[in-house]
């Protein structure tokens, strides 16, 4: 892989081929957040977002923890160091730049796959939320803890969790602080694999490559519309921007060497166009 320049000391961004991949690293903290790796998150999301030649992103922790969430010993100071006196400059420029690490403002329009090892708590599971698929080993724990600690979660799970679950199970999660389980989270659709413990990381970036081998003008339009089109509109509503988003897509080149391939029995060769 090739490590690119906008990784920092606790958020490794390296490439391999059309994927991006996004590691937390900071594992003598069970990958807690800080001031240089919310830096390292905004520099990879809009990496992902710019680069044409990217098609998807997988993003895991390093180490046998996905992320804890907020550096409690750290608190509200992060300008006591240096990456967090650079965090505070970048903001007088981008002011929601956390929050757009964080994937709760201006998510990407390309599809990130998250690899779960272990703990993914707080934080953690707030950025779960903003990803479109997920895997995790059979060890993992996820929970909204923010009220243990007399906190809110400001990473948009009070909003999110009960969109994406059911929602005496989110008002349990957010209410009471439980913990739940990978099966939990399989049953109930937070996620969407369960794997042995060690190898979220490899199932999603295999899950990754199959999904670079499709059209991506497909992909481009079917994110799009999971981005614009929310479960609330109604299909009158819905389907005229189904018709003006899909439409130019049924229309290409790559839709008729999809179908091409299909009857040559072969596999399709893309271009984008």
């Amino acid at each position: 892989m090739q490590t690119l320049e906008c990784s920092s000391e606790h958020c490794v961004v390296e490439r391999d081929g059309k994927i991006l991949c996004v590691t937390l690293n900071r594992p003598e903290k069970k990958n807690a957040l800080s001031p240089s790796m919310l830096l390292g998150l905004y520099g990879a999301w809009r990496r992902l977002d710019e680069d044409d030649s990217l098609m998807c992103a997988v993003l895991t922790g390093h180490g046998d923890n996905f992320c804890s969430g907020m550096d409690l010993k750290q608190g509200n100071t992060p300008e006591e160091s240096e990456a967090g006196r650079q965090l505070m400059e970048k903001m007088k420029e981008v002011p929601d730049l956390h929050w757009q690490a964080l994937l709760r403002d201006k998510r990407p329009a390309k599809p990130i796959l998250l690899a779960v090892e272990s703990y993914a708590v707080a934080g953690g599971s707030e950025i779960l939320q903003g990803t479109d698929i997920r895997v995790a080993s059979d060890n993992a724990v996820f929970g909204i803890t923010e009220v243990v600690r007399g906190l809110y979660p400001m990473g948009g799970s009070a909003v999110r969790l009960r969109r994406q679950i059911p929602y005496c199970l989110a008002a349990e999660m957010l209410l009471l602080g439980r913990n739940i389980s990978a099966e939990e989270a399989l049953r109930f659709g937070l996620i969407n694999k369960v794997v042995p413990a060690g190898m979220a990381f490899a199932c999603a970036l295999a899950m990754a490559r199959h999904l670079c081998c499709n059209g991506p003008l497909s992909i481009k339009a079917t994110m799009r519309t999971l981005r614009e089109i929310e479960e609330c509109d109604s299909e009158a509503v819905a389907m005229p921007k189904v018709d003006e988003i899909g439409g130019p897509v049924i229309q290409s080149e790559d839709a008729k060497e999809g179908m091409k391939a299909f009857v040559e029995r072969r596999e399709p060769h893309f271009q984008g166009c």
